[in-house]
C-alpha cells in the first residue's frame, strides 16, 4: 500500500472527526457517545515498546507532554481501545496507534483525550482496568 495514501486516508478520517465534533450540540462534545469503530479493548501486546510514538518535536506544543507520556507507557495504551472510530482502519490497534506513525491523535480530540487521561491516571497508580473504565465512563 502507498504510504502518502495511508497518510491521506489518516488525515482524512481526523479531520472528519474535528469538523463532527466542532458542528456538534455542545453537550455532545463534551460527552460523546460510543463510535461504532469502538471495538473493544485490546489485550496489549507482549515486549511492545513506544519507540514508533512521534517525538515532542515533531507535535504540536500543547501536545508534548501527552505524547511523552504515551511514549512511556506504551504497555498501558496498547491494551486501549479508542472511541473516535479509528479502530475500524485496519493499522489501527489500540490509543497507542494513535500517537504513532502520523500521529492521529494531534488532530483529533478523542484520541488526545483518552491519551492525556491514561497518562493522569498511571501516573496516579492506577491499573489498565481502572484506566479502561474511567475512558470508558468519559468517552463511551
Amino acid at each position: 500500500m502507498d504510504k502518502s495514501a495511508t497518510t491521506r486516508r489518516h488525515f482524512l478520517r481526523a479531520l472528519t472527526c474535528g469538523v463532527a465534533i466542532a458542528f456538534a450540540p455542545i453537550g455532545v462534545a463534551a460527552r460523546p457517545r460510543r463510535r461504532p469503530g469502538f471495538a473493544g479493548h485490546p489485550e496489549p501486546r507482549h515486549g511492545v515498546d513506544g519507540s514508533l510514538v512521534l517525538a515532542a518535536d515533531a507535535v504540536r506544543t500543547d501536545l508534548a507532554d501527552t505524547f511523552d507520556g504515551i511514549r512511556s507507557i506504551p504497555h498501558i495504551a496498547d491494551g486501549i481501545g479508542c472511541h473516535c472510530g479509528c479502530g475500524a482502519m485496519p493499522e489501527m490497534r489500540s490509543l497507542l496507534s494513535c500517537y504513532e506513525g502520523v500521529g492521529m491523535a494531534q488532530f483529533c480530540v478523542i484520541c488526545e483525550g483518552e491519551g492525556r487521561l491514561a497518562v493522569e491516571l498511571h501516573a496516579q497508580g492506577r491499573s489498565l482496568d481502572e484506566i479502561r473504565a474511567a475512558i470508558d465512563r468519559r468517552f463511551g
